[in-house]
């Protein structure tokens, strides 16, 4: 099974989503899964208008409730139907400043709620440059994962910080090279997939490559059009 999944971060307004929705056409998903994240005010409208199309979520907090001004409750999400949600994404590690304890506990939280869990990781350029890549991902995996054991509701996402939104994307081998790395460390056949400039002229070549199960697609996942080419791929 693969999966594609669009997270659609800060973007499309009411319009946008309605269109989005009536001009997606997608195959039929026998060998792969279609996902969305969008805003989480947007959850239960894309709900209403997807159709094979599974609606998550981009983050939530470590509570399922509080004194916590707007914050999404992992709980409160569940309770809309949202079928996953997004923990640990590049933006939320430099913006906010989440550590790993907390994506720890975020994770922890959230598949105990019922959530499924796409946990990303990945190296920025500096970190690759200096040969550290392993060492990054190594130390992401052990201390954001320590004592999960949920891992049928658990997703890994390799990100290379890099190649997100730059239109740099990885060569399929240094992909191929991260994501076999992955699995070996955490010595399981876990799902992980590839985000990081994932677009329709390069999709192919990435969900050739033996251990990458999926995108993580961020702009490309705006556009109807773009994102049924995505799927189309992992038909």
């Amino acid at each position: 099974m693969k999966y594609m999944v669009g997270n659609w971060k800060m973007n499309q307004t009411k319009a946008e989503i309605e269109i989005f929705f009536k001009e997606t056409k997608i195959p039929a998903q026998t060998k792969y899964e279609a996902w969305i994240a969008p805003q989480a005010l947007h959850v239960t409208l894309c709900q209403s208008l997807a159709k094979d199309i599974k609606i998550g979520a981009q983050n939530c907090h470590e509570k399922d409730s509080g004194a916590f001004t707007g914050e999404n409750s992992p709980q409160a999400l569940k309770d809309l139907g949202a079928h996953f949600v997004l923990i640990g994404h590049s933006e939320r590690r430099a913006i906010y400043k989440e550590g790993h304890e907390l994506l720890n506990q975020k994770t922890a939280h959230a598949l105990k709620t019922g959530l499924k869990v796409i946990f990303c990781v990945g190296e920025t350029l500096e970190e690759r440059n200096g040969g550290k890549t392993f060492d990054v991902l190594k130390t992401q995996l052990d201390l954001g994962l320590k004592n999960i054991t949920d891992w049928n509701n658990l997703i890994i996402a390799y990100e290379p910080v890099w190649a997100i939104g730059t239109g740099v994307t990885a060569s399929p081998a240094q992909a191929e090279e991260a994501h076999a790395f992955i699995k070996k460390h955490l010595q399981r056949n876990c799902v992980v997939l590839y985000g990081g400039s994932v677009k329709p002229d390069n999709v192919k070549e990435l969900m050739s490559c033996p251990s990458i199960d999926g995108g993580l697609v961020g702009g490309a996942s705006l556009k109807a059009q773009d994102f049924s080419a995505l799927c189309a791929a992992c038909a």
